[in-house]
């Protein structure tokens, strides 16, 4: 008897998440009863990939790392492939997403591929605008423009190198340029605006990418909300608060021509291996990175043994198995799947991207196909693409 038949009732699947059953009960043939938020009953995945460097490797190494998981993820049926950008730091090669998405989208068919995200304090939206325009004429459908209003980095001499401006602080004015770019791509100024023309100017037209606002906090939700955009949740930078985060978003949707219901995606830290000791293991070495990131210090990814040394080393400290007030979801395939099952749920979400750092890339790879099996991902789909 398949356990679902066990529901004589209609039973609401954010109950049983609530009660924490979820797992233990499977799901029922009737997914809601009341006005939680939808449970998801088919997950998608998709990949946030940051070009982590590895100790011993270079720089243009990981990203060329990057380029061979983007290929690997489209065969195995990944619905989306966003890159990251981050300055000045030793960990991570991936600064300039713009620069990575046309070769990822070249070398793939399928997946969709963006920007997870574009950090726009630090370029004027008409370039953004212009160069996501490019990219999604040569891709279309394909193309994501993911927005972020970060620095990409905690130090502040790449954030000053970054201005082009020094002779004055940089401007506070995420919200306006928002919604300039927005204008651009959704032909939106004012008749009586002077710039009211450039956006039918775009080079991609009539092709667009699909715009989504990335965040980690409230006001990121609420900018999201009132422009009717599409809101990724950082659930690997700011999981204790990030439920009740999407909830907020929800509650004040405005709908708009883009989007007419609230729509969330979540990013998470996972990783898999063929045994929960061995993941456990391989995490080590985001573990050491974290501490020591905590500490002020930006490390390459160390190898497996010398991670397992610093936490050995270190055992009176109580160095955590994961950062504070971070989530690592790692295990076996089959305790990923469920967790990560349990975390949409929680989020009420139907997708995921999946952020995993490893020091050898073979280990990464490895991940993302146990994953793409634990959860029967398709490789072969529809060439149209549903942003």
């Amino acid at each position: 008897m398949a356990r679902a038949s066990v529901f004589q009732v209609p039973i609401c699947l954010a109950h049983l998440r609530d009660l924490g059953l979820l797992r233990l009960f499977g799901r029922p043939q009737v997914d809601r009863c009341c006005d939680h938020p939808p449970v998801p009953t088919q997950l998608r995945l998709g990949v946030l990939d940051q070009s982590p460097v590895a100790e011993g490797s270079s720089r243009s190494q990981a990203l060329r790392n990057t380029l061979d998981l983007a290929a690997l993820a489209d065969r195995r049926g990944y619905h989306r492939y966003w890159v990251a950008e981050h300055h000045g730091a030793a960990l991570l090669a991936g600064t300039s997403p713009e620069a990575l998405i046309g070769p990822i989208a070249a070398l793939t068919s399928q997946i969709r591929v963006g920007s997870g995200g574009v950090m726009l304090p630090h370029y004027s939206p008409f370039k953004v605008a212009e160069t996501f325009s490019v990219l999604s004429g040569l891709f279309p459908e394909r193309i994501d423009l993911g927005i972020g209003r970060t620095d990409g980095t905690d130090d502040p001499i790449p954030v000053f190198a970054l201005q082009r401006d020094r002779n004055h602080p940089a401007l506070d004015d995420f919200g306006s340029q928002l919604t300039e770019l927005l204008a651009y791509l959704h032909s939106g100024f004012p008749a009586e605006h002077p710039f009211t023309g450039l956006p039918a100017l775009l080079p991609g037209r009539p092709e667009g990418p699909a715009p989504w606002l990335l965040g980690s906090s409230a006001q990121s939700a609420v900018w999201a909300a009132q422009l009717g955009l599409p809101y990724a949740f950082a659930d690997f930078i700011n999981p204790g608060g990030g439920v009740d985060i999407v909830k907020l978003y929800r509650e004040r949707f405005t709908a708009s021509e883009r989007l007419r219901v609230p729509r969330v995606l979540v990013a998470v830290w996972a990783l898999c291996a063929d045994s929960a000791e061995e993941a456990d293991a391989l995490a080590a070495s985001a573990r050491m990175v974290a501490v020591l990131a905590r500490r002020g210090t930006s490390v390459p990814v160390p190898p497996v043994q010398t991670a397992l040394q610093f936490v050995q080393r270190r055992a009176g400290e109580a160095v955590p198995a994961r950062a504070p007030g971070k989530r690592m979801v790692v295990g076996a395939p089959a305790a990923v799947r469920d967790d990560l099952q349990q975390l949409a749920a929680d989020y009420g979400v139907d997708e995921l991207l999946v952020v995993t750092v490893t020091h050898e890339h073979l280990a990464r790879r490895r991940s993302y196909e146990l994953l793409a099996d634990a959860f029967a991902l398709v490789g072969e789909r529809d060439a149209a693409s549903d942003p």
